[in-house]
Order: C-alpha cells, then structure tokens, then sequence
C-alpha cells in the first residue's frame, strides 16, 4: 500500500491530497520537521509531494530518485507546440540583456519567473546558475495538465491574462476544454516530444499565435489547482522511482 509523504507545510494542496490517499486506502505521513525520521525511511512504497527546493533532500532520505523535466525541454520543444524563441542560457549571460525578456529557472522557484531587464535580476544567485530566456508574450489562458505515460490523466486551467482563476473555481467552458484536450492529444502523441513517464505540462492560449506548451514541471512538487486529486495521486505514485 502506497505512503503518501507530505512536508511539514501546511497547503490547500496537501489537504486535498492527504482526503484523497485516505479515500483510496493509502497511507499517508506528514513530516513534523524538514528531516525524514528513521522510522519512514524504509517504507516499502512511498510516494513524495512537496516543494521543488527540499524535494530532492527528503527524495534522497527516503531512499527516492524523483522525475525531472530535463533543463532544456523547451528549447528542443519543436516550435510548433512553443510558438515563442527560448533559449537555455547562464544567470550570467542573461544579466548582459538590455532588452526585457522573460526569465526563469528551468526546474526550480529559486527566483520568480518574470520579465526582467538584465540589470533586474536578483543578484544573489550565481552567475553559473542556468536560465531560461524567452520572448515576452500574453498568455490568455493556461492550464495544468497531470501526465501519466503520455495519457492526459486529469487537468485544470490556473490563469486568465494572468489572474489566477482559484475565485471562479478554476472553472473552464466544454469549448475551452475541448481545444485543450485536442491540443495535448497531438502533443502526446509525438515522438518528437520526451516525456517522463510521468509529469506535469502547462499549456495555453498565447495572444494572436494560438494553443502552445507553457513549461513542463515535476509532479512530484506541482499545484493541482482544480484536478481530480485521485487522478493526481496516480501520477505521483510513478512520479519517483525507489533506488
């Protein structure tokens, strides 16, 4: 029987969760600290959510090798599915731009994800550190869409221009999720594009280009939004495998 292993952060995510393990008969432990006591790192069959910065600290005590998006994933994205020029470049190299420029790290929140203008960029961060740079677009809408061995498990939109939709019940209309649903079936069924066996990719509407690929995140440590949390919980059960 799965183990859920839920971080000493209390969220709206991991309550959700926590009430759908239960429902399905798993397990489920909340850490009381940032340390995996000895107790549960032997567990037969843990299954890890939690943030993206301490993730792979308590994947490594529980004895888990956690699923990544690799860093340059949207860079060898054919630009049909992107719609937008990104480039994987240094922290360094980005802080020479003069031009703003939408800037984020590939895997991890260590800085916000923003427009910045070379000289924005916070300075604390090495400049070794790799970046992703891309065009400025609107996005008119987006979504977040749980991957389960290149079959679309459950999603939710998250924004409109840019507002989060959690107020209106990250409610969508059949229109829009009819597009959604034929946009990510022709993704999956690429060769072209990698996937982890499973994983999180974000999609939407780009203003005046039409339907792309937003990011692609690690289930392990991704909101669900308005997913079916059962669903989810499929998609983390393989989202790390046991070393």
């Amino acid at each position: 029987m799965p183990t859920l292993i839920l971080t000493p952060r209390h969220t709206d995510d991991s309550h959700i969760l926590w009430k759908a393990a239960a429902r399905l008969g798993w397990q489920v432990e909340r850490l009381a600290a940032w340390r995996v006591p000895p107790a549960l790192q032997s567990l037969a069959d843990p299954v890890l959510y939690g943030e993206a910065l301490l993730g792979p600290t308590l994947a490594e005590q529980l004895g888990l090798a956690l699923l990544n998006p690799e860093e340059d994933w949207l860079v060898q994205l054919p630009f049909d599915y992107r719609k937008r020029d990104i480039t994987l470049s240094t922290l360094g190299a980005a802080r020479q731009l003069a031009a703003p420029a939408f800037i984020k790290p590939p895997n991890d929140k260590s800085f916000p994800a923003a427009v910045y203008r070379g000289s924005e960029l916070p300075a604390e961060y090495d400049d070794a550190m790799p970046v992703l740079v891309s065009g400025v677009v609107t996005w008119e809408m987006e979504f977040r869409c749980f991957i389960l061995d290149r079959t679309l498990c459950t999603y939710s939109i998250y924004s409109r221009w840019g507002e989060l939709q959690r107020d209106a019940g990250f409610h969508s209309t059949p229109e829009e999720d009819a597009q959604l649903e034929a946009f990510i079936a022709r993704l999956l069924a690429d060769p072209a594009v990698d996937l982890p066996a499973a994983t999180v990719v974000d999609v939407g509407v780009i203003a005046d280009l039409g339907w792309a690929c937003v990011e692609q995140n690690a289930a392990w440590g991704a909101g669900i939004y308005g997913c079916d949390a059962e669903r989810v919980l499929a998609v983390l059960e393989r989202a790390s495998v046991k070393r």
